[in-house]
């Protein structure tokens, strides 16, 4: 463990950047970025869970599938961290802090069936969604076009991946229903 007492900088800070961000304009765009990292991190955990817990006979493709989503979620957080940090700021990074910080909850301990796990999963995803594009336009309106490209560019994938959630809860199949019993 390091010895190191020097806070370099507080975890609510943020700091003069060299993109040449007005500060109070970088302030406000890097806490709108927290809660999307936070919001990021509660999904990444559910779809981590439903990954692990998954059962059925289309087990392995919603093993995969669920493994590809939070992969994707992961990626984008990686990128909202980076951007936070660039901006003069301090990805919010600690469970408790994310949690605290999240505008969104995580479906909690229990397990599921794959029905109700995956809705609770799209339900999340719209949230997420929403809250995404609402920071889009607060970092477009601020003067700060490279921060709503970056987020847009999550915001693909998120929509993409929440569209196929929706495909999975349709109710056409090709196994019958006593089958399925």
């Amino acid at each position: 463990m390091s010895t190191q007492k020097t806070v370099r900088q507080s975890a609510d800070s943020v700091e003069e950047n060299s993109l040449r961000l007005e500060q109070d304009k970088a302030e406000q765009i890097v806490d709108a970025l927290n809660t999307e990292l936070a919001n990021a991190y509660v999904l990444y955990h559910q779809l981590k869970k439903h990954h692990w817990v998954v059962e059925g006979g289309n087990f392995l493709a919603h093993h995969e599938f669920l493994e590809e989503a939070y992969e994707h979620v992961e990626e984008g957080a990686d990128e909202i961290a980076e951007r936070a940090q660039a901006l003069g700021g301090v990805p919010v990074s600690g469970p408790t802090a994310q949690e605290d910080r999240a505008t969104v909850e995580f479906e909690g301990e229990d397990v599921y069936d794959v029905r109700t796990m995956f809705e609770h999963d799209l339900e999340l995803y719209g949230d997420i969604i929403e809250s995404m594009r609402d920071s889009i336009e607060l970092a477009e309106n601020l003067g700060d076009p490279a921060t709503g490209e970056i987020l847009r560019e999550i915001l693909v994938d998120l929509e993409e991946d929440g569209h196929h959630f929706e495909h999975y809860l349709e109710d056409d199949t090709l196994v019958s229903k006593d089958a399925m019993q």
